[in-house]
């Protein structure tokens, strides 16, 4: 293996996805010399994503082309410190993805923001329920920014992603047809909401009926003609039903290739390359400043990237693991009590019903990604977490992203797997079948954390990030309290028959079924060193030119798609570099 040195630049970024090609186009203005690294391969809506190539449900549904091959990069997996935690080797409760766009690219788009009460859910928790009410081995926090503070940044995200839906709340005035739980909204959604299946509308008014408050979820797909602030140019949807787990061929779901990457590559002062596995940040002999990266080329080169700037824009798991294996701050360590770095690391808290409607066809090979109907009646600010026992929240709603003849093709309970009664089973049911679904918050533990594996190491011989994580009792009667409302739901709808699929109080977690790749949390940020790896600006406390981006930062996580957040989250960093950072290159939160 030969060793290189480049040429200093003045910011590098590791990973491609959201979240650098956001800060990156934020911080284009300054002239800066910007690098990022993406391990994966260069993707383009053309000619990755042109039809009919990605309307190959084998290869992208199935197959999984889009995520990350874990032959050459994964995670172990452990549910307690009694268990050898096992590496990930076959994709299933989560999908992460890889290559320029990253997870971006195969979402659902579903762009959410934040409760009010979600940004600072410790202390609202602490001065409703009582600090009682907390659970001993929970670690829950509150953001270090409050909805306020970063109200503006959701609203700038979702005009760059082009978010179809309709406000609930526009500067606290309660609006007809949006969610009049949501917090305040500055500005209107920039399009109308998409059009609605008939599940969708059968959800909507069946809800509405109950006395709830139904409201079509916010999408970054687009439903009309849109041009966002970047220049870049959306199309309207047109129901491919080929979303969750493709690339859009069609110009209308949000990605970092629709809505950011051409107008960046305009930029002289940006520039990127693929298949550079980033395997640690250098440090000077102090320790508390960056001098670059270094990275494995595709043939095999370790390669030193020195820059002044160093922003860590990747997976979770992988801005994570980046901060262990260069020693950055201190692992977390539950036994002692101590250490940050891995710390809160929290999932998604997931359930659903399938119901069956002989007389109805729902078509359901039409859709898109975020076309749903939701209901936030139960949502976390909704909820009295002292008489029912829990702490946390959910969305429930109905959606339909289109459903191809491989996994399309749900059957009662019973059926046989294969042969001719199964075929019979499939030709009876499908397009005869809908689903309510729960999205949930998931709180963060003690023990629920991220560390590196003594044992297993990746191709290069540095350790695989270790994954700690079960399910507690908090979460799952959250989930019971669902199931109550979702059947109610469905009893309401006169289906011939509902099945549904929740875990229960006392259920260990299973890798194998897929759940959600929201992983959030383990570079978590806060108000000081001692319980966070980032300040509210995603500025590392220990070194002061490395910002970690992304939902690493969650002190544990809200009822939606974090995607949202994310961008917001982002935003707000790359304002604070741009006007503060760069004029000082000191810490931007100065401890008292």
């Amino acid at each position: 293996m030969s060793k290189i040195t480049h040429k200093k630049v003045d910011v590098v970024l590791v990973g491609l996805g959201w979240t650098s090609s956001v800060m990156a186009m934020e911080l284009a203005s300054t002239g800066l010399e910007m690098l990022a690294l993406e391990r994966g391969e260069d993707r383009d809506t053309v000619p990755d994503f042109a039809y009919p190539k990605m309307a190959d449900e084998l290869s992208y549904a199935v197959r999984l082309k889009l995520m990350q091959n874990l032959s050459s990069g994964t995670v172990t997996v452990r549910r307690n410190e009694q268990e050898t935690a096992l590496p990930y080797r076959s994709m299933g409760a989560f999908l992460p993805g890889t290559g320029v766009g990253g997870s971006g690219i195969h979402w659902g788009a579903y762009t959410f923001r934040p409760l009010p009460a979600e940004l600072r859910l410790r202390s609202y928790v602490k001065e409703t329920f009582g600090e009682e009410t907390i659970p001993a081995d929970m670690t829950i926090q509150d953001f270090p920014v409050g909805y306020d503070e970063i109200e503006p940044y959701l609203t700038r995200f979702e005009q760059i992603v082009g978010v179809s839906g309709q406000a609930g709340n526009l500067n606290g005035q309660k609006l007809a047809g949006g969610n009049p739980f949501e917090g305040y909204r500055s500005a209107p959604l920039p399009l109308p909401p998409l059009k609605k299946t008939y599940n969708v509308s059968m959800f909507e008014q069946t809800a509405r009926s109950m006395g709830y408050h139904p409201y079509p979820t916010p999408a970054g797909i687009a439903s009309e003609a849109y041009t966002n602030p970047y220049g870049m140019q959306l199309g309207p949807c047109n129901f491919c039903g080929f979303c969750d787990h493709y690339g859009c061929l069609n110009y209308s779901k949000a990605s970092p290739q629709t809505c950011v990457l051409d107008a960046l590559k305009r930029h002289k002062n940006f520039n990127y390359k693929t298949g550079c596995e980033v395997t640690r940040v250098n440090l000077d002999s102090t320790g508390k400043k960056a001098t670059g990266v270094t990275y494995i080329d595709t043939q095999g080169n370790e390669v030193e990237q020195p820059a002044d700037l160093v922003i860590l824009g990747a997976f979770p798991f992988s801005n994570v693991r980046l901060l262990l294996l260069s020693g950055i701050g201190e692992p977390y360590n539950p036994a002692k009590k101590s250490g940050v770095v891995g710390r809160n690391f929290a999932y998604q808290s997931t359930g659903s019903a399938t119901l069956t409607f002989p007389d109805k066809d729902f078509n359901t090979f039409i859709g898109a990604g975020a076309n749903s109907v939701g209901i936030d009646d139960f949502a976390t600010s909704q909820i009295d977490f002292k008489k029912e026992g829990f702490i946390g929240g959910a969305i429930i709603k109905s959606s339909q992203s289109g459903s191809g003849p491989i996994k399309g093709t749900p059957v009662p309970a019973g059926t046989p797997k294969w042969g001719s009664a199964w075929k019979k089973a499939v030709k009876d049911n499908y397009g005869h079948t809908m689903s309510v679904e729960v999205h949930g918050s998931n709180m963060s533990y003690k023990d629920n954390y991220l560390d590196l594996d003594p044992t297993y190491k990746d191709r290069y011989g540095n350790a695989l990030l270790r994954m700690n994580f079960n399910w507690h009792d908090n979460d799952m009667k959250m989930l019971a309290f669902m199931k109550a409302r979702v059947e109610e739901i469905a009893g309401k709808m006169n289906a011939s028959s509902v099945t549904t699929s929740f875990k229960k109080v006392g259920e260990q977690f299973d890798v194998r079924p897929y759940q959600t790749t929201h992983v959030v949390g383990g570079a978590v940020m806060g108000d000081h060193p001692s319980n966070s790896v980032v300040n509210k600006y995603m500025q590392s406390w220990d070194v002061p030119n490395l910002f970690v981006i992304g939902a690493s930062a969650f002190p544990q996580n809200i009822q939606y798609n974090p995607t949202g957040l994310v961008g917001a989250l982002t935003l707000y960093s790359a304002k604070a570099i741009r006007e503060q950072y760069l004029k000082s290159h000191a810490p931007l939160v100065e401890l008292v």
